[in-house]
């Protein structure tokens, strides 16, 4: 089996057509239609109950659709799912390694149950381990392992195949920033070899370095699609954004704000910060002179570039900051 899955990648994209799951009365999922190319990555974002996770449970053939279809791979989730399943690697937001194996024993086993030689199997353990930075632990009984080295276990465990499909959902949560980046690298170097990726994240800045197409989900339907840069565009061009010494002046800064504005002005009181998209042509300095006329004490004034926070919160309501926005399934 093993050699045959190393060698079909000729169609492991992802398509889904008019895909819908209902509960009852509640919808969670409505008319998805999706296009994954093989060798591309799709970013799924959406908040709380947008959708996401059931997505995945349909095309990880976890649970199966009420309406629309659906293939991965090029076989169809509920008709072909055991096919589906020889062909993917999916991480949850929660690591399930073995805690009562080694980090190496746990890879070896993932590989042959996969059919891998034994061989093959210890050569690609000591490879993931050795490139997600877990070889001076490989011995180790998983369960001595941090909450952050069980999560770099659990996303090798997902690679270890090397399955032509990947389905990540919020892969780097609790990681820390060198961890990340050493994570990133390892999927641009799976998706440049052929690897179909979906991923979910909690972290707007990775969709936007990682994704080639960004699927924004809303109360279970499609609220927006295309790339990064197309989105950004889509909500405008520069911000600026005001650091606020007093969380009670957000209301003031916002009305100071909004004769530059192009669109609506939002704010977030919580961490002290007002955006504005600002008209073309507008001066740093006539906001600052704004806010001062406005008796607003302010601890810095920046101009930016728009982001997929922007975007994230022009169609959701939904606040935050580029690190730090949880858009959860």
């Amino acid at each position: 089996m093993y050699e045959n899955l190393k060698n079909n990648t000729a169609d492991a994209g992802i398509r889904a057509e008019g895909l819908g799951k209902r509960f009852g009365d509640f919808t969670a999922l409505e008319d998805l239609d999706l296009v994954v190319p093989q060798g591309s990555v799709l970013g799924l974002l959406g908040h709380n109950g947008a959708g996401k996770t059931t997505t995945i449970r349909i095309l990880t053939t976890l649970s199966s659709p009420t309406s629309g279809s659906a293939t991965v791979a090029g076989y169809d989730v509920v008709r072909e799912g055991a096919q589906v399943r020889k062909r993917i690697g999916v991480a949850g937001q929660s690591a399930t390694v073995d805690g009562l194996l080694s980090g190496k024993a746990n890879l070896e086993m993932v590989g042959r149950l996969y059919g891998m030689p034994k061989k093959d199997a210890s050569a690609r353990a000591d490879e993931l381990l050795e490139r997600l930075g877990l070889s001076d632990v490989a011995d180790k009984l998983v369960k001595e392992y941090s909450g952050g080295m069980r999560r770099r276990a659990d996303l090798a465990a997902t690679l270890v195949a090397s399955p032509p499909v990947l389905f990540l959902d919020e892969p780097t949560t609790g990681l820390d920033p060198a961890s990340r980046n050493e994570l990133w690298d390892v999927l641009r170097e799976q998706v440049a070899e052929g690897v179909t990726l979906l991923l979910t994240t909690q972290y707007l800045e990775e969709a936007d370095r990682l994704a080639d197409e960004i699927v924004v989900l809303d109360h279970g339907r499609v609220a927006a699609a295309g790339s990064p840069e197309e989105l950004k565009q889509r909500v405008g061009g520069d911000r600026i954004e005001v650091s606020l010494a007093e969380a009670a002046d957000a209301g003031p800064a916002a009305t100071a704000l909004a004769g530059f504005a192009e669109n609506e002005v939002t704010s977030d009181p919580g961490n002290g910060l007002v955006t504005a998209p600002v008209r073309s042509g507008t001066r740093l300095v006539e906001v600052v002179r704004a806010l001062d006329s406005a008796g607003i004490d302010v601890t810095d004034v920046h101009r930016r570039d728009a982001t997929l926070d922007d975007v994230f919160l022009s169609i959701t309501g939904k606040t935050g900051d580029s690190d730090n926005t949880k858009v959860e399934a």
